[in-house]
């Protein structure tokens, strides 16, 4: 059987369009160029498992109808990837089950001081139960009997985790990975990172950072998300993309 992932959203921490730009990006028609903050939904052995909650969420799981959420696996604190995860409470209410939680305990330690009311042992009424687990990068852990590979790689100065599932692998906001978190990603069938712009930036890859790596790791097909207006017009960068290398969008799926 087949096990799908819906990308739910491909935009860097501004989303694009951004507020006020006039760039032909922000200005253009194409559905393709407008792109929610970044997150994936994966359909693996009947269980739904979400990679980030940003402040698009409600937005995105009211998009693409989603009535169930099984586990939820972080990659790091930063808003643009947690910020949503308030309305998490609804698939609480509505299947009355625990959602399933993975993070590292940096990233548990600022969900505690920034959504202590989430997190608190005080129970509530509207108070959703989360079960959380604390990971790391060095042990692989199981969601429903599915092997999980965490990846780190760093984030300018922090550490944030991807995530290999099967031959698939998740690396967003991250513009260093060290060769034994290398090792992790050969062998892959399909590879989903980050890649901001042309420009070089401080803390994500650019197109010419990413592109290298994806020669060295020869997944057999790469989509590229986490993206700036400033990278360009989709139709017109994916022209420019090599064999096998495309840029993701909004709502779609590919089947792993």
């Amino acid at each position: 059987m087949k096990n799908n992932l819906f990308f739910l959203g491909t935009g860097t921490s501004q989303g694009v369009p951004v507020i006020g730009c006039s760039c032909t990006v922000c200005k253009s028609s194409d559905s393709k160029d407008c792109r929610l903050r970044s997150s994936v939904l994966i359909q693996l052995a009947e269980k739904n498992i979400l990679i980030d909650t940003g402040p698009d969420f409600r937005y995105q799981m009211l998009r693409q109808d989603v009535r169930n959420i099984d586990a939820v696996l972080y990659t790091h604190e930063h808003r643009d990837h947690v910020a949503g995860i308030d309305d998490l409470r609804s698939f609480y209410y509505l299947n009355k089950q625990p959602i399933s939680m993975f993070m590292t305990k940096q990233v548990y330690d600022a969900f505690k001081k920034d959504y202590s009311y989430l997190f608190s042992k005080k129970e509530y009424f509207g108070k959703p139960k989360l079960n959380v687990t604390i990971i790391d990068k060095s042990n692989p852990f199981h969601v429903f009997s599915n092997k999980i590979i965490p990846i780190e790689a760093m984030h300018y100065k922090l550490p944030v985790l991807g995530y290999r599932i099967l031959d698939l692998a998740y690396l967003t906001d991250a513009n260093y990975v060290n060769e034994k978190e290398l090792e992790k990603l050969q062998g892959l069938d399909v590879l989903i990172i980050n890649c901001l712009q042309k420009k070089p930036h401080i803390s994500h890859f650019n197109l010419d950072q990413v592109l290298e790596l994806i020669n060295f790791l020869k997944p057999r097909v790469s989509y590229l998300t986490h993206i700036s207006h400033n990278l360009g017009l989709h139709n017109q960068i994916q022209k420019e993309l090599p064999k096998n290398v495309y840029l993701a969008f909004d709502q779609l799926k590919i089947s792993f």
